[in-house]
């Protein structure tokens, strides 16, 4: 059976355009990765559970931001490995310093019998649209066009 996981996306509106608030993989596999490496903050969602709430918690535990409030639903997609993820935007300004991310713990180095505790997420950074396309995983760059699309829907026509 394929996974399932469920995500928020963050954007905000500045003087210069949209805005989307993307995270990085946190531990030693991601440490030196940047370009195609960020995703929207997400996890799997539990058996019985609903998508959109997995997507508030695991907002929550990845950023250690809350994530209530209005949501505007991008779909879903399916990942190159077989996970599918939903996904929700979130009009909301947070400060990436402030990050909070809960952790995860592996054997590192490989071999070496030591486990190492590391961040799930080591950092957040907000990106104008073109700079998110070229961080964001492939698998996940359909939901910034999705939110675009949706965010011209909503803004009247300027003169």
């Amino acid at each position: 059976m394929s996974k399932t996981s469920a995500g928020l996306l963050l954007y905000r509106h500045t003087p210069t355009g949209l805005q989307v608030l993307l995270v990085h993989p946190g531990g030693p596999f991601w440490a030196r990765k940047d370009l195609a490496a960020w995703s929207i903050p997400k996890g799997e969602v539990a058996s019985g559970e609903d998508p959109l709430a997995a997507a508030r918690r695991e907002f929550r535990e990845e950023t250690g931001f809350e994530a209530s409030g209005p949501v505007v639903p991008l779909g879903h997609l399916r990942q190159p490995g077989g996970k599918t993820v939903h996904a929700w935007a979130m009009d909301r300004d947070v400060d990436p310093s402030e990050l909070q991310s809960n952790t995860f713990s592996i054997e590192w180095p490989k071999g070496s019998g030591q486990v190492r505790a590391f961040p799930e997420v080591d950092r957040a950074e907000w990106f104008d649209l073109a700079e998110a396309r070229r961080r964001i995983l492939a698998g996940q760059a359909a939901f910034l066009e999705v939110l675009a699309a949706a965010c011209r829907a909503c803004t009247p026509a300027r003169d």
